[in-house]
């Protein structure tokens, strides 16, 4: 880390530095923050280990951009940065690093967001448990955090069962409210409907993004493949009826080499 930081305030150096990190600041990296993290995320998924030890390096590198300019503002250094994640690390690990016993992942997320809010409430008494949120963060991520805190104090179903009936449940308000032509009311029951679908993902131990990004890629290859069948019988898909387009996509999924 103190070879990288050393790279790191050398990019930045006002006279002999790059002129383009020069002239960079929190909010106009931000996005390439954002942009590594999904990266890092894409050498997971392709299972790419050499790709992800260099995905890993340029967001680390991220860390250390951010502390050097806060370093220049004298707000924080890059120290103050890795001590603050490992005294968080060891306050909310009391199971490890004292007497406290704690034997599953499950009970450990509740405790782990209980922990939280105690942190909170000692800067604050108002500080509630779904504070702390990231609002940038996509919307399936955001439903399935705002699910786990709630579990923390109890307020979940305590089995599968109950989230499938409110599936359903959610299922007849949409076809109610697309029935009453109301397009408020379809927003509202389809983030409802969304809301209970990543609420199910959490109870199987999917992560609902992952699993959406999945389908994407899932349905964009099917698609490809549908093109090109279709390029093999001289058509184009915009010319096919939609009984030839659904046979194209039910061979398309026979070619899956997964089987799905």
């Amino acid at each position: 880390m103190k070879k990288l930081h050393k790279i790191t305030a050398q990019l930045r150096d006002p006279e002999s530095g790059c002129p383009w990190d020069k002239e960079q600041s929190f909010e106009s990296i931000a996005d390439c923050t954002i942009e590594e993290a999904y990266e890092v995320v894409e050498a997971i998924e392709s299972q790419d280990y050499e790709s992800l030890k260099d995905e890993l390096g340029d967001l680390l590198f991220q860390v250390s951009f951010h502390s050097l300019m806060a370093e220049e503002k004298g707000l924080f250094t890059l120290d103050d940065v890795i001590d603050s994640i490992t005294d968080k690390l060891i306050r909310r690990h009391p199971h490890v690093f004292s007497d406290k016993k704690i034997h599953s992942s499950d009970v450990q997320t509740d405790e782990w967001e209980r922990i939280k809010v105690i942190e909170q409430r000692k800067k604050s008494n108002d500080a509630s448990l779904m504070d702390g949120i990231g609002n940038n963060q996509p919307a399936l991520n955001k439903s399935f955090k705002i699910g786990k805190k709630a579990r923390a104090v109890g307020f979940d179903w305590p089995e599968i069962n109950g989230v499938y009936k409110k599936i359903f449940e959610e299922i007849d308000e949409l076809k109610a409210a697309v029935e009453s032509s109301s397009e408020d009311e379809i927003e509202n029951e389809l983030g409802d409907l969304f809301f209970t679908l990543v609420s199910l993902a959490r109870h199987l131990k999917v992560n609902p993004e992952s699993a959406l990004r999945s389908a994407n890629k899932k349905f964009i290859d099917r698609f490809k493949t549908m093109e090109h069948l279709a390029k093999q019988q001289n058509k184009k898909l915009d010319e096919m009826t939609l009984e030839e387009l659904e046979s194209l996509w039910q061979l398309a999924k026979e070619n899956d080499q997964d089987g799905q």
